[in-house]
C-alpha cells in the first residue's frame, strides 16, 4: 500500500480506532489539522493548554480502554505537556503523542519554535522517536502504537517536522500486525502460588492498578472470597481495582513503607497483584513487607516481580486469566475462609454505620463533605478525583462496586482532574462524572474548563475550596521543628487573601456554578448530576488547617 506521509498517518490512526486527536495547535501543527478536518471519521478536539490536552487524552484513553493521540506544539507545548506524560507513564495509560517540528529546511538556522523534541520528551515517556523521513513516519507509528499498549503501557513520543506531512512522494505503508495477547502465567508457579496463599491462616491481598487496567477486578473477587482474604488497596491507587463496598475490602494501604508494613502485620502471606510495589511518598526506614509474610506477587510485567523486596513465589503473566487459574487452584480451609468472611462483614458494618451530622453555619468540615458526596453519587458515576486531603477521606467514603468508576493519576503531577473529567466524559457517553478537586489542583488545570465548555460534557466539577495547601502544611506538622519557623513556613502555603472565587471562574468560561453552603445543599448538587446535560461547578467552602479544634489532630 502506497500513500503521501500525511494520507498514511490518517490510515493508521483509523487502523488503530483513533477517532479523536486531542491538540492545541500551533504553526507546525496545520499541515496535521488540515488533514483533520478534511477526514470525518476523526474529530479534532481543541484544548488551550496542553497539559489539560494531555490530560483529557489520558482520560479518554482510559475510558475507551484505547490508545488515545494527542498533538503538542513544537518545543513550548512539549514543554506544557511534560507534566501530563509524566502523570501517563506513571498511571501507564497508553498515549501516542504527535508533536509538531520546525521545517527541516531550515533547523540548521535554529528557527523560532524549534527544539530538540525526541531529547526533551525522552525522560517522560517509554520512547521517543525524531521522525526524518516520509518512508520512517508510518513504520514508527506502527511501533508507537505497539509500544504504547505493550506492558507496561504508557506514552510513546514522535516529533514529526511540518513539511515532511506536505510532501506528496507515496510511502509504503505496513499492515497492522498482531501483537498478541498475553496469556495466563506458567501453572508450576500457578501451583506453587495456590498452594502458598490456600496454607495462610491469615491472607491479604494488594490489588494493584493493574488489576483494573486489565479487566481483572472479577476475578480478584472470586481469589479474595474463596481465601477470606483482608484486602488492600495498593498507595494512592489510580483506578477500582477491588469493590470499594466489598465487605473484605479494608481501603487503601498508606503512601509510606511504614504504613504498608503496619497494615501487613498480622497476615502471614500476602498476594500483590498488579502492583509497582510500593511507590512511597514520604521516607520512612521501615521494610515494607514483616518479617515472616510470605509474598507471592503477580505482574503481566515480569521486571516488577521482586523489585524492591524478594517474592516467595513469583507469577509472571496476564493478570486477568492468571487470577482465573489462580482461583481454580486454591484449597484453603473452608470453615476458616468463611470465619474470616463474617468478621469481615462486620468491620464493614461498623465502618459504614452514619456519621453524625456537624452543626450547619460556615464552611464545611471536609470529612463530611465528602461523606455527602459520596451518598448522592449517582449509582452508574465515575469519580474524576484530584484533590489531595480531601481525596484521601472520599477514598474512605466511597462505596464504588464497577470497573471504571474511579479515576486518579498515581503520577503526582497537579492539573489532571479536569481535563481527564473532559476525556472521561467524552469516552464513556451516558455515565455521569463527578469530578472532585482541591482548590489547588484546580487552579493548574484550570483552562480544561474551556474545553469543558466547549464540547458540553455532563461532568459536576466539585471544587473543594480550603484556601491553602493543606497537605502542605500537615506535614509540616509531621515533621516538627520550633514553631515560630513552622508557622511562617505554613504561612507561605496560603492560597487566600485573596480566596479564588471560583463560581466567577467557572462564568468566565461559560459553565454554570453554584456554592455549597450546607451538606444538603452539596448532596443535591452532586445527585443531579445524573441527570446533567453539560458542566457544571460546585464550589465547596471547607475547614482548613488552622480551622482545626484539636491541633494535634
Amino acid at each position: 500500500m502506497m500513500r503521501t506521509p500525511v494520507e498514511a498517518l490518517l490510515h493508521i490512526l483509523r487502523e488503530e480506532g483513533v477517532d479523536r486527536v486531542f491538540g492545541n495547535p500551533g504553526t507546525t501543527e496545520l499541515p496535521l489539522l488540515e488533514a483533520l478536518a478534511g477526514d470525518p471519521g476523526i474529530e479534532y478536539v481543541l484544548g488551550v493548554q496542553e497539559a489539560s490536552v494531555v490530560a483529557m487524552a489520558d482520560g479518554y484513553a482510559r475510558a475507551t480502554g484505547r490508545t488515545a493521540v494527542a498533538s503538542l506544539h513544537a518545543g513550548g507545548g512539549t514543554a506544557n505537556g511534560l507534566v501530563g506524560l509524566l502523570n501517563a507513564r506513571r498511571s501507564r495509560t497508553p498515549l501516542v503523542v504527535l508533536a509538531g517540528q520546525q521545517d527541516r529546511r531550515h533547523l540548521v538556522q535554529d528557527p523560532m519554535l524549534s527544539a530538540d523534541l525526541a531529547a526533551l520528551a525522552r525522560p517522560a515517556v517509554k520512547e521517543s522517536h525524531d521522525v526524518q523521513h516520509g518512508h520512517d513516519l508510518p513504520v514508527l507509528l506502527r511501533r508507537a502504537f505497539a509500544a504504547a499498549r505493550r506492558a507496561p503501557a504508557g506514552p510513546v513520543f514522535l516529533s514529526v517536522p511540518m513539511d515532511l506531512l506536505a510532501e506528496r512522494t507515496p510511502v509504503p505503508v505496513p499492515e497492522r500486525g498482531d501483537v498478541g495477547t498475553p496469556g495466563p502465567a506458567d501453572p508450576r508457579s500457578l501451583r506453587r502460588a495456590a498452594e502458598a496463599l490456600s496454607a495462610a491462616a491469615a491472607p491479604a491481598i494488594v490489588a494493584g492498578d493493574g488489576v483494573g487496567r486489565e479487566g481483572a477486578v472479577a476475578e480478584l473477587v472470586i481469589v479474595a472470597e474463596a481465601l477470606g482474604a483482608t484486602v488492600y488497596h495498593q498507595p494512592l491507587h489510580d483506578g477500582l481495582d477491588f469493590p470499594f463496598g466489598h465487605p473484605l475490602h479494608a481501603g487503601m494501604l498508606g503512601p509510606s513503607n511504614e504504613a504498608v508494613r503496619r497494615a501487613l502485620s498480622g497476615h502471614d502471606a500476602v498476594l500483590i497483584a498488579g502492583c509497582h510495589a510500593f511507590t512511597p511518598h514520604h521516607y520512612t526506614p521501615a521494610a515494607p513487607i514483616p518479617d515472616g509474610t510470605a509474598v507471592v506477587q503477580l505482574d503481566s510485567d515480569p521486571a516488577e516481580i521482586g523489585r524492591n523486596f524478594p517474592a516467595d513465589v513469583g507469577v509472571a503473566g496476564a493478570i486477568r486469566p492468571s487470577l482465573a487459574a489462580l482461583a481454580a487452584g486454591l484449597r484453603p480451609d473452608r470453615a476458616a475462609a468463611r470465619r474470616r468472611r463474617e468478621e469481615a462483614a462486620e468491620r464493614a458494618a461498623l465502618r459504614d454505620a452514619p456519621a453524625a451530622e456537624p452543626p450547619a453555619g460556615g464552611r464545611l468540615d471536609p470529612a463530611a463533605a465528602v461523606r455527602a458526596i459520596a451518598g448522592a453519587l449517582p449509582g452508574d458515576a465515575v469519580v474524576v478525583e484530584e484533590a489531595i486531603t480531601s481525596g484521601i477521606l472520599l477514598r474512605e467514603a466511597l462505596r464504588l462496586r464497577a470497573p471504571g468508576s474511579y479515576v486518579h493519576t498515581v503520577g503526582g503531577g497537579l492539573g489532571h482532574g479536569i481535563g481527564a473529567a473532559v476525556g472521561s466524559a467524552l469516552g464513556a457517553p451516558g455515565r455521569p462524572v463527578v469530578a472532585v478537586l482541591g482548590d489547588g489542583c484546580a487552579l493548574f488545570g484550570l483552562q480544561g474548563l474551556w474545553s469543558a465548555a466547549r464540547l458540553d460534557v455532563p461532568v459536576t466539577f466539585v471544587v473543594m475550596n480550603n484556601g491553602e495547601y493543606r497537605t502542605l502544611k500537615d506535614t509540616l506538622d509531621s515533621r516538627g521543628g520550633p514553631e515560630p519557623g513552622r508557622t511562617a513556613a505554613q504561612a507561605c502555603l496560603d492560597l487566600a487573601p485573596p480566596r479564588v472565587d471560583f463560581l466567577a471562574a467557572a462564568r468566565t468560561f461559560g459553565i454554570a456554578a453554584q456554592r455549597a453552603g450546607s451538606l444538603t445543599e452539596l448532596a443535591e448538587a452532586v445527585a443531579k448530576a445524573a441527570a446533567a446535560q453539560g458542566p457544571r461547578l460546585v464550589e465547596v467552602p471547607i475547614t482548613g488547617h488552622d480551622d482545626r479544634t484539636d491541633p494535634e489532630e
